[in-house]
């Protein structure tokens, strides 16, 4: 008595459902696991379920590297059919690739693997594959779990390693992730920025330097500054991506391109580039590409810039919101929310707490990546899930973040225009003014003199003998708000 394949492979699940029930029998080079019937993945990611329990669902693996992940496999794909694979075995893996890049496969039960795994992000490109190749066996009517006629390591991994694929997949998910979600936002904040910095050049107001009384700008210079800052973070991003965009596919598994064929790297990125509209070049040298994370570490470098710079900017307005009465007061913040459970009628600047905290977070971030880059051991980045998930995370935090500022704060903020110009009136600072008509000396006795005094400068300026007519001449901050 004979039995073909698949009543072999029938005859196995029955016998897997009465010893486990509601799962298969699958194999791979380990031998015999349970995989659940209603999973698309198979041993291999069974397998790092569970040995790796670490965390739970809000540690797995980022989706936007599931997505990046699936974009390579159908470039590998379209690649290998034209180098000689099977044509329905290559459409049925990139339609496979499309449900997942979609959504319409984007299911947590399919992808459960964690980030902390193998460090060359092994098991989440095994998770990929599996799920790729039962999908594109169900495509072709067969069953899942059989490999056949679809093998996950010899048709969806043909031609790749997990070392250059993973790779590149990272740095496909946070150029994608930039694009979506960071670059968006800072075009944003640049333009409400920019419109404070016209609404408010007329707006004079007194600087100050070591938290201490400086001269006068006016408040539109003052957000200069800060739309400044944003836009060197951006100019800084693109230089960095440049590098980020070098991608390592054909490089295999130490940087050779063993196990592919001529042309292979160069038809691969073109295709990853054609389905990402974004501009991905071969790397001029895959034994760095996957033996370092560089570009990686480089990119987080602006994110954490960005953050500094951000920092800055929100702390600063928060201490200049703050009061009503008893702080400096001189912008108003838009009152979101009640700001205490036991003091009626107070608001605080939460958008401003929540965007520095934030900032703190990817300074966090920015020691693992930084340890991770420096980690990775002759021929490969081991550390590259961890470095991959914190740079995702401070680029949607950043996004996030800055979006939710700009919404709820920034562009709703006021000028308080009356104690604005009372601080004015009352610094002492304007006395630079005179320094150049009666010099640096005399200058600072004035001063000195008003603020032990309680006085003025005007009045004690007349007390040093200066008429009124030439105080009120030389001492106009409008005329200090640049070169003479």
């Amino acid at each position: 008595m004979s039995f073909d394949q698949k009543e072999i492979f029938s005859l196995m699940y029955k016998l897997a459902r009465l010893i486990v029930p509601d799962t298969r029998v699958e194999y791979d080079s380990m031998g015999a696991i349970h995989v659940p019937l209603d999973r698309l993945y198979g041993p291999q990611t069974m397998r790092s379920l569970l040995k790796f329990p670490i965390g739970g669902v809000n540690e797995r693996m980022p989706r936007p590297i599931i997505i990046a992940l699936a974009i390579v496999k159908k470039a590998v794909a379209e690649t290998n059919k034209m180098s000689g694979l099977e044509e329905r075995l290559c459409d049925a893996i990139s339609k496979a690739c499309d449900d997942i890049i979609s959504g319409k496969l984007y299911d947590e039960d399919h992808f459960p693997l964690v980030i902390w795994q193998a460090g060359s992000g092994r098991h989440t490109n095994m998770n990929v594959n599996e799920v790729i190749c039962n999908r594109a066996i169900e495509i072709l009517g067969g069953q899942k779990g059989t490999k056949t006629p679809v093998d996950p390591d010899q048709h969806v991994n043909l031609s790749q390693s997990s070392n250059d694929s993973f790779s590149a997949a990272i740095n496909i998910a946070v150029a994608m992730q930039l694009r979506d979600k960071l670059y968006p936002a800072l075009t944003l904040i640049i333009e409400v920025l920019n419109n404070k910095v016209n609404q408010w050049k007329d707006i004079i107001k007194i600087g100050r330097t070591h938290l201490m009384d400086a001269v006068p700008l006016t408040l539109g210079q003052e957000f200069s500054g800060y739309k400044q800052q944003q836009a060197n973070c951006r100019e800084r991003l693109d230089t960095a991506l440049t590098r980020l965009y070098q991608l390592p596919l054909g490089g295999t598994t130490v940087g050779t391109g063993l196990n592919t064929k001529k042309g292979f790297a160069a038809e691969c990125v073109k295709r990853v580039a054609d389905l990402t509209s974004l501009p991905f070049v071969n790397s001029p040298n895959m034994f760095e590409s996957i033996s370092s994370c560089d570009a990686l570490v480089e990119v987080h470098g602006e994110l954490n810039t960005l953050a500094a710079s951000t920092m800055k900017m929100a702390n600063d307005i928060r201490f200049l919101g703050s009061g009503p009465r008893c702080g400096l007061s001189e912008l108003k913040l838009p009152e979101n929310e009640p700001g205490s459970s036991i003091m009626p009628g107070k608001v605080n600047p939460t958008q401003c707490e929540a965007l520095t905290m934030i900032c703190a977070q990817v300074m966090g971030n920015q020691v693992a990546v930084t340890l991770g880059g420096c980690n990775g051991h002759f021929q490969l980045n081991d550390f590259m899930p961890m470095i991959a998930s914190n740079v995702l995370r401070s680029i949607t935090l950043l996004g996030d973040g800055i979006k939710s500022f700009c919404k709820n704060c920034l562009s709703n903020i006021e000028p308080n225009t009356d104690k604005i110009n009372t601080i004015m009136s009352q610094s002492l600072m304007l006395v630079t003014a005179l320094s150049p008509h009666v010099g640096y000396e005399r200058s600072a006795a004035i001063a000195k003199a008003a603020h032990q005094s309680g006085t003025t400068l005007r009045e004690e300026a007349i007390n040093a003998g200066i008429s009124a007519d030439d105080f009120d001449e030389w001492v106009r901050p409008d005329k200090m708000l640049g070169p003479n």
